[in-house]
């Protein structure tokens, strides 16, 4: 078997997301190529992580037995945000396609599957009608795209081209409002790494104590620790990677950390008392509740969590607040600090994932429930 994987991330990034994990399986069944699109002097701008890669764009390299290709132009196709800039947007998009890179046009023709992840990557999709109509068709929904807000452009031809598709893989049910409707969407839920236990000793916290611990920055809120340090001097919190720095407000007992690699921060998880996601918004989307990578991971340790109630779902390890509330947010910490150490559900092995990917529909549990 060939695969293709078509995204805006790149294999060979540092920070790793659930396509890496997708991708590194795939390559134990196959020729597995990676083809990351949407580069360009835009992107250096926008502090894009592949700029690391810069080095690499527009040539061939092979890395961990995937192939690899980062695909840099003058310029990209982006979301204009203004509806009167609509026709400024559309030509950028359909200048992209008009001249497709030719590895891309290569690989798309050698391939038995290809992976679409959300953002995008659809757009290509009826170029691999057009030169290889045989191709099964898997898009990978790592989001919304109207939380990641894509493109108009991007947002209609996936509406379009959605129901043709092989298949339609959501990491969470509710993933499915913001689908076209269709009969070939399932939901897979994100995988996970179950090797990360291997490297989560010893405890980096001093003997007795209790620690809190923060990883990661997305939509990171530096008001909750500003509320929680002070209503809770006894508890030392442990920020990781929130790309803030600290802030004013901050008690005495919170420690903040640079971003680290993955496993060094696993420790800080195993060891703690309870586990923080501080999303600073209210109205996250509902499917994060089953998506959320350091909820996964809190869950996996069984380390309380502490979440926005939007994000509680059906998990009964985690305990919910209201953003920039105080009473809420230490009710929650209260009821962390006093909730037994369990898991509220066994992950999936990202092997199992990708089985799934490639036959959803011979898995009964991959069936969308019935509304």
């Amino acid at each position: 078997m060939k695969f293709l994987v078509i995204s805006a991330h790149d294999y060979r990034s540092y920070r790793k997301a659930g396509i890496h994990f997708v991708t590194v399986e795939l390559a134990k069944l196959g020729t597995t190529r990676f083809f990351s699109c949407q580069y360009s002097l835009l992107s250096q701008l926008k502090s894009d992580p592949r700029a690391s890669l810069a080095t690499l764009a527009n040539k061939k390299t092979v890395h961990e037995n995937v192939e690899c290709y980062l695909w840099k132009t003058w310029i990209h196709p982006f979301n204009v945000r203004k509806s009167y800039l609509r026709p400024i947007e559309e030509f950028l998009f359909r200048r992209y396609l008009k001249k497709p890179n030719q590895v891309l046009v290569d690989w798309i023709a050698e391939a038995d599957v290809i992976f679409f992840e959300s953002g995008i990557a659809p757009i290509f999709f009826d170029l691999v009608t057009q030169s290889n109509p045989q191709a099964r068709t898997i898009y990978v929904a790592s989001d919304d795209l109207a939380t990641i807000n894509v493109a108009a452009y991007v947002k209609a031809t996936f509406d379009r081209v959605a129901p043709q598709m092989t298949a339609l893989c959501l990491k969470s049910r509710y993933m499915s409002d913001g689908m076209p409707k269709s009969s070939n969407q399932y939901v897979i839920p994100h995988g996970f790494d179950f090797s990360v236990a291997e490297h989560a000793d010893p405890s980096p916290y001093p003997g007795g104590g209790v620690h809190a611990v923060s990883i990661g920055s997305m939509l990171f809120d530096p008001e909750f620790f500003v509320i929680a340090s002070k209503r809770f001097p006894e508890v030392v919190f442990h920020i990781i990677g929130s790309g803030t720095g600290t802030q004013p407000g901050y008690g005495e007992n919170v420690r903040v950390y640079d971003e680290m690699p993955h496993r060094f921060t696993l420790p800080y998880i195993k060891h703690a008392s309870f586990g923080i996601a501080p999303y600073r918004s209210a109205n996250l989307p509902r499917y994060l509740a089953d998506t959320s990578l350091k909820l996964m991971q809190y869950d996996f340790f069984k380390l309380p969590a502490v979440c926005p109630n939007s994000i509680v779902g059906d998990y009964a390890s985690r305990f919910g607040y209201e953003p920039g509330n105080g009473e809420s947010i230490a009710a929650a910490i209260d009821a962390a600090l006093a909730a037994p150490r369990t898991s509220s559900r066994m992950p999936l092995h990202w092997s199992q994932v990708v089985e799934r990917m490639l036959n959803p529909a011979q898995f009964e549990d991959a069936r969308l429930p019935a509304a």
